[in-house]
């Protein structure tokens, strides 16, 4: 019999009764019902128990193929054997990104919410391409969109109630090749598509990495992807005039100018990206500005924090991304753009098996022709049970609470003489190292006992560096398996970035962290005292 914490797999001779044949239909009603309830049960006490395990995963390259059968079974198996096995085998090779202890990379918060609206979606299973195939899928999509839009904000023009509209992609990935694509094919059409050659585009060095990809995908000359340096002192935000100077040089060489990228919360550090000022620059070559706000858009339905997209009238198009910190559960990522045309006339398809008199009225929305692939998901479900579950207030609250404890956790640093903030802090993530000086005084020590050493002592301690220092830090706090956290380099510095997020996360959790990294931080500047 398998187990998760209180939660007891049921005797039933091994078998359910799928496994017993008592059912030759793969979706029975009554199965069904049985089953789901055994899985949620499984899924309640995981969370009920999730903080008893590593928050990293422990375990080693291949561990799975170790454990596994080499091929599938023959027989069918019944459920308590398979989540036996989920318990035994997949949850140790799991990283736990909704344990409350989890602060690395960005949140993936869930809900049970998002949770149970992923459910009615997967349940109901449509593949929601055109009107025709699901109205509801469509038509609610459209609306919790222009709900979204109003709670950011966002001018009308982006939002259906005006002349633009929003759409669920799945990952910002998405959103921002589909735009590249729409602001690349408006360009060509106008200089022809043997000049593409000649297409440029501009991000800052702290733009995600998804932009390089996207922009090779789409044909872009890895020459003619343009990174504009950011620096420490201007807390690694795109300068407009760097970008403009660059611009010009590029059209003085013959370049065409087509596409920019501006962050609002970059991955490493949360820099935000001038909006306004750029989308000056940029509107002076006719380019396409996109602003991905993937983690911090949430966030901006505080009016305290919308002060961070000013400027967002400017561009072309915005996403966020629902399933960052926003309780949606991956994948759902937001995206508006002012011209829905734009993109359509890059995505859409019309073949004969997919003509009806809807799509022919021009009254419908058929959001194939807005993203990559043909078939979809009815996101906007989870979507929705989000927005409706808990009201735009209470979603303030719980992302305003993320901030607190931000803050909390950024006074502790503070506190603390060995340690520093390297950027001032935006949302709820906190950039942070042991400071130079710390590590000064430990090397001066260091130089003092080597100094006194005999000549016959031919392995003097090696002075350590700010960054190897920080990055044995950060390992060590991961190998503890109490607190998960992870790093960036930025101008040549390496630092531990503290993102709170995660669903479960309270004070009691930031605290916690906080001795983690006390505690670690100890060993390591005292270990280089006492080896000598």
């Amino acid at each position: 019999m398998g187990s998760l914490g209180d939660f007891q797999f049921p005797l039933n001779n091994g078998l359910s009764n799928m496994a017993n044949g008592a059912t030759t239909n793969p979706l029975d009603p009554e199965e069904f019902r049985r089953q789901g309830h055994m899985v949620i049960d499984f899924i309640a006490d995981y969370y009920k128990n999730i903080e008893k395990y590593p928050v990293l995963s422990q375990v080693e390259p291949g561990y799975l193929k170790k454990r596994l059968p080499t091929s599938a079974p023959f027989y069918p198996e019944s459920i308590e054997t398979i989540l036996g096995d989920v318990q035994e085998h997949i949850v140790p090779g799991i990283t736990h990104w909704q344990s409350p202890n989890y602060f690395a990379y960005f949140p993936s918060s869930g809900s049970i919410a998002g949770f149970l609206g992923e459910m009615l979606a997967t349940g109901f299973n449509v593949v929601g391409f055109n009107w025709m195939s699901s109205p509801a899928a469509t038509e609610l999509e459209s609306i919790v969109m222009d709900w979204l839009g109003q709670m950011l904000r966002l001018p009308k023009s982006f939002l259906f109630s005006g002349n633009g509209g929003g759409v669920l992609q799945g990952t910002t990935c998405e959103a921002i090749l589909c735009t590249l694509v729409a602001a690349r094919d408006r360009t060509l059409r106008i200089i022809g598509n043997e000049n593409i050659g000649k297409l440029v585009v501009y991000c800052s060095d702290q733009t995600h990495c998804a932009f390089k990809k996207a922009a090779q995908i789409a044909g872009i000359h890895p020459d003619n992807f343009k990174v504009i340096p950011t620096t420490l002192s201007s807390s690694f935000s795109m300068s407009p005039k760097a970008l403009r100077n660059t611009i010009t040089a590029d059209v003085e060489a013959g370049l065409v100018p087509i596409f920019l990228l501006a962050t609002v919360g970059t991955t490493s550090t949360t820099a935000v990206d001038p909006l306004g000022p750029l989308c000056d620059v940029a509107k002076d070559y006719g380019m396409w500005v996109h602003v991905d706000a993937a983690y911090a858009g949430s966030i901006c339905i505080c009016p305290e924090f919308r002060h961070f997209i000013d400027g967002v009238e400017g561009a072309n198009s915005f996403s966020f991304n629902a399933h960052k910190w926003f309780f949606t559960t991956l994948d759902c990522c937001c995206l508006w753009v002012k011209d829905p045309t734009a993109l359509t006339q890059s995505l859409s398809t019309d073949p004969e098996y997919l003509k009806n008199k809807a799509t022919e009225s021009k009254q419908v929305v058929d959001y194939k022709d807005w993203q990559l692939a043909l078939s979809r998901r009815f996101r906007s479900l989870k979507l929705w049970l989000v927005l409706r579950s808990y009201g735009v207030e209470k979603l303030r609250g719980f992302l305003r609470s993320h901030v607190k404890m931000a803050k909390l956790f950024q006074g502790f640093v503070e506190a603390d003489e060995r340690f520093e903030v390297v950027v001032p802090r935006n949302f709820a993530t906190l950039c942070f190292r042991i400071s130079p000086s710390a590590i000064t005084n430990n090397n001066a020590i260091l130089s003092e006992i080597n100094g006194s050493r005999r000549i016959s002592d031919t392995s003097p301690k090696k002075m350590v560096t700010e960054n190897e220092l920080n990055n044995k830090l950060m390992d060590s706090i991961n190998r503890s398996g109490r607190v998960y956290m992870t790093h960036s380099v930025v101008g040549g510095i390496f630092l531990l970035r503290f993102a709170v997020g995660a669903s479960l996360t309270e004070e009691s959790h930031v605290i916690e962290a906080w001795n983690v990294v006390k505690q670690q931080a100890d060993i390591i500047l005292n270990s280089h005292h006492s080896e000598f």
